[in-house]
């Protein structure tokens, strides 16, 4: 038996397609830099930066970036050094050393920075299985982040979400659809995770061989995957079967293939130590084992967890507690912990030495961003802003929602011989209905952007159709019980406490304190706002301001309503003259909302007060009128049409991220079932029964167990959270405008009941490759609008030397026998029938989505390596390749293997 040197080292990592793509998204923008000119290109200098950072180095650009960094930190004293372990670092400016803040995050688009193209979130892009098209997209991202960067540094701003580092991407593997944060992963599987993250980091990182582009951020190192409520006290043990073939082998291959630059350390504990503390993990596996030579960043307030009560109880004190985080290899820290380690320092529980080595891994990186060089030789410190949202990205964007749409299901209805979808176009009324219909927070999941247009289903369906077709809506019914369904508060019920007209009156500062006169007095019809990229006093982006609006509400109806706020950086509610709300908030639009009894034709006084000190300020006041009989609503909606459509599913207010909400079937961010919330199956259920065809649009970032539509629908689309151009994409997959062909990343299992518990990290019964039950939808699933043949699998040779090594070709050929071009996802799949794991039932070791014509065949080639068979050896105590029989199957899913051959493993 041989060890594994590595994982992955597969055609999907380093043949010519991705290069190719790489090469394409160059030129597209050597292109569009030469079409706008050099008065359409920012440069730093500019502003002076390069002229202020001079005094920072006397070497030359080409010294090497280490001694450098090396140079700078000897000037540093104890304290300086301290203040620059921090996320938030301030200048120094005897150095000349600028403040510059570590957090910023695009896990499908920049986010939290204002305008930006969004794409769908990360579950939904894992869903087209596309490597060069998630390189694209990666391309996309990094090049409106210089432009941001550059603009907000160019204008003094350097504050959060307007730097160059990113916390992204989220390559923890969905162990449980329960899981809230499962959206903004890649799904179950750690080789489609950590191929589809390999490309995703090189569209970030860029391809220069001396600047990153940006810098990307593999997380949540390691063993994290839920329950949410447990994530700051929850202690994972696993076996190291499960830790090095589940766990793991997506860091692995980010820092060995994609090299990727920055890791971030979890919340939880690993084998008794916090993950931000684990030696073993940070130093054994990450530096010793894997060769990592980038910077380690805590999660936030991940070593507050050492301490505070409740919590690990790991650490007796905040020094403490650093110093462990800092010596085990933490060399960032997002929170408030670091600047204890003056505390440490003085109790000698840490050395400057200490210090020195994590300053040298951060400074590296600052100078491997070119923020210490002169911008002309940085090749991406030129990117114009106008980029930003661009046709050009648009469609990168649009191309991205169509193929992460999965058709889960097509039958024909009623006395029909054809499957439902596509719809034609000749219809005389289509109906549109459910919360998630035309709801904007749907498209967009968590960590998000803010488009310049976020096109709902509705919209969507309503731009296709134009206006030959009547298309009716309805909001049909609740999310699920418990929470209101909030719009924005119409000008009809305000009357301003100032001025004329409907709305409240607002006034606007130029501080954040609402200090002197308001710079505008005006009535705004309706506290509706997200300025992009401008605020409303100058037009500037991200310029300070405070507004207060005053009036008074007016109940249509006697009953209980529910009030709220949405917005981002801060803001206050008064109503009646009590607070309701006093919340800060940067890093999401936050919404809440207070129940209270109103009687009809009543007023009440309300205030709103608001300032932004962010790049993405919005602010809305919403509330639901009761009374409102959703369901009768929706039925004589679709009464009236020929076809209904179905939105439903849910949204990243309800999945989600530790969330502050309990109600049935969701508990602070995670699912406590896998059902579709009750409001929903209702209205669904009575609307199927008045006889019209229905197609479910499912809106999502986990597994939703439909059992009842899947026996009860006739045609079912997954859409996830499809980002700026979902509802556009959604209605050109409808209308066979588009053919579908995204495939699932993880499982639809029937029920709850059919899992291990949540907090069971082993992998027995947990993902596909575990998993010996009936599921719903399998992993890897999807259908198209054309049928594909799988024929002639070929292996280069029957055997294979686990002594010897090398590469192993197989190949199929795959026929488009339908009468519509597609794409098809071919997949390879290993079994080992007397393998050394009995749990193991199959695991992805290939896949590529190809586009056949109708009437072509292609061949599909798949390259495994060394590593594609590699499994752990508890007497070796490392990834081998052990001697015995593999079955290679080639398929369109997990379950659907059309293709299997037999290959010999020999010694």
């Amino acid at each position: 038996m041989k060890k594994a040197e590595s994982l992955e080292k597969s055609n999907q990592e380093t043949g010519k397609e991705n290069d190719n793509w790489n090469n394409e998204g160059w030129s597209r923008r050597d292109f569009l830099k030469g079409s706008l000119g050099s008065a359409g290109v920012l440069a730093l200098s500019g502003s002076g930066l390069f002229q202020v950072l001079q005094g920072c180095t006397s070497q030359s650009s080409n010294t090497a970036f280490a001694e450098r960094a090396a140079d700078l930190i000897n000037q540093m004293t104890v304290e300086e050094k301290i203040s620059q372990l921090r996320y938030d670092a301030p200048a120094i400016d005897r150095l000349n050393i600028p403040q510059y803040n570590w957090w910023n995050e695009c896990l499908h688009g920049v986010g939290r920075a204002g305008i930006a193209t969004v794409f769908p979130q990360a579950i939904g892009m894992a869903a087209t299985w596309n490597r060069p098209l998630f390189n694209e997209v990666a391309n996309v991202i990094s090049d409106e982040a210089r432009a941001k960067h550059h603009t907000f540094a160019n204008a003094g701003r350097r504050d959060i979400y307007m730097g160059l580092t990113f916390w992204t991407p989220n390559i923890n593997i969905v162990r449980d659809p329960r899981w809230g944060r499962g959206q903004e992963t890649y799904g179950e599987d750690p080789f489609l995770t950590g191929t589809l993250a390999n490309s995703f980091i090189r569209g970030l990182q860029g391809d220069d061989p001396n600047y990153y582009k940006v810098i990307a951020t593999s997380k949540h190192f390691a063993v994290h995957n839920g329950p949410e409520p447990l994530r700051h006290s929850f202690d994972v043990d696993v076996s190291d079967r499960d830790l090095h073939e589940t766990y793991l082998p997506m860091f692995k291959t980010t820092v060995e293939n994609a090299k990727v630059a920055s890791v971030m350390c979890a919340y939880n504990r690993f084998r008794g130590i916090p993950c931000c503390g684990s030696d073993p993990l940070l130093q054994s596996i990450l530096r010793d084992d894997w060769g990592f030579d980038g910077y380690v960043v805590s999660d936030c307030w991940a070593i507050a967890d050492f301490y505070e009560e409740g919590r690990h109880d790991y650490s007796d004190t905040a020094a403490e507690a650093a110093a462990v985080s800092l010596k085990a290899g933490t060399d960032l820290n997002c929170g408030s912990s670091f600047p204890y380690l003056q505390d440490a320092f003085d109790q000698g529980l840490i050395t400057e030495e200490d210090l020195d080595v994590a300053l040298q891994r951060l400074f590296e990186a600052r100078f491997k961003l070119g923020m210490f060089d002169d911008p002309s030789e940085v090749p991406f410190s030129n990117v114009p802003y106008s980029v930003v949202a661009s046709d050009e990205h648009n469609e990168v964007a649009l191309q991205m929602s169509r193929e992460s749409i999965v058709l889960l299901k097509n039958e024909p209805t009623g006395q029909d011989v054809e499957p439902l979808l596509p719809l034609s176009k000749d219809l005389n009324s289509i109906a549109v209905i459910g919360p998630n219909a035309d709801n904007y927070w749907s498209m967009l999941g968590n960590y998000h952007g803010t488009p310049a247009e976020a096109i709902t289903p509705l919209k969507g369906i309503e731009q296709k159709l134009g206006d030959q077709v009547e298309v009716n809506y309805a909001l049909g019914s609740h999310f699920a019980e418990g929470i209101p369904n909030l719009s924005v508060v119409d000008s009809e019920y305000l009357t301003p406490s100032r001025g004329e007209g409907n709305g409240l009156y607002g006034e606007y500062f130029e501080n954040t304190e609402f200090d002197g006169e308001p710079a505008i007095s005006r009535v705004d019809s309706q506290v509706d706002f997200i300025w992009k990229d401008d605020t409303p006093i100058n037009g500037e982006i991200a310029d300070p301001f405070s507004a207060r609006w005053t009036g008074q509400l007016r109940a249509p109806v006697t009953g209980t309503y529910a009030i709220g706020l949405n917005g981002m950086n801060y803001f206050k509610l008064y109503f009646e003259g009590e607070e309701q709300f006093d919340r800060q908030m940067t890093h999401s639009p936050w919404y809440r909302y207070f129940e209270v009894d109103l009687e009809a034709g009543e007023t009440y006084d309300i205030t709103v007060e608001f300032y932004s000190y962010g790049p993405d300020p919005q602010i809305q006041l919403t509330w639901e009128v009761p009374g409102t009989d959703l369901l009768a609503e929706a039925t004589e909606v679709a009464s009236n049409s020929d076809v209904v459509v179905l939105c439903m599913g849910l949204n990243a207010r309800m999945e989600g991220e530790e969330m502050d909400l309990e109600v049935e079937g969701f508990e602070g961010g995670d699912k406590t079932n896998l059902e579709l919330p009750a409001p929903q199956e209702r209205l669904m259920q009575e609307i199927q029964a008045l006889g019209k065809p229905v197609i479910l649009v499912l809106m999502s970032g986990s597994a939703i167990a439909i059992k009842w539509a899947d026996e009860n629908i006739p045609s079912i689309l997954q859409a996830w959270y499809g980002g700026q151009a979902g509802g556009t994409a959604i209605a050109d997959v409808l209308f066979g405008d588009y053919n579908p062909a995204g495939r699932l990343p993880v499982t639809f299992y029937r029920s709850i009941d059919d899992l291990p518990e949540f907090t069971d990290y082993d992998m027995e019964g947990h993902t596909y490759k575990y998993f010996r039950g009936d599921v719903l939808y399998p992993f890897g699933y999807g259908l198209s609008y054309t049928n594909f043949e799988y024929s002639n699998i070929q292996l280069e040779s029957s055997e294979y030397s686990a002594e010897n090594g090398g590469e192993l070709t197989v190949r199929a050929d795959v026929s488009n026998s339908g009468e519509l071009d597609g794409d098809e996802v071919v997949q390879l799949y290993l079994h080992y029938p007397g393998g050394s794991d009995p749990r193991l039932v199959k695991e992805l070791k290939g896949y590529n989505r190809v586009h056949i014509s109708a009437g072509e065949t292609e061949t599909v080639e798949f390259i495994l390596h060394e590593d594609s068979f590699a499994h752990w050896s508890d007497q070796e105590q490392s990834l081998t390749v052990q001697p015995g029989e593999v079955e290679v199957m080639v398929g369109c899913s997990s379950e659907d293997i059309l293709l299997t051959e037999t290959l010999q493993i020999i010694a």
